[in-house]
């Protein structure tokens, strides 16, 4: 999950470097779902003691 919230983070950064704001801005949104979802589901796991 970590590794789609990175490819979101890089889609939205070069759609801003090109001037596709909407584009941009709707990918930046869903890596910082994606990376929140990712660390809930860490803290979930080291609590729980699962690898």
């Amino acid at each position: 999950m970590l590794r789609y919230s990175l490819i979101f983070l890089v889609v939205a950064i070069i759609a801003g470097v090109l001037g596709f704001g909407g584009i941009a801005g709707a990918a930046s949104d869903i890596a910082k779902i994606l990376f929140f979802v990712f660390l809930v589901l860490v803290v979930i796991s080291v609590i729980t003691g699962r690898k």
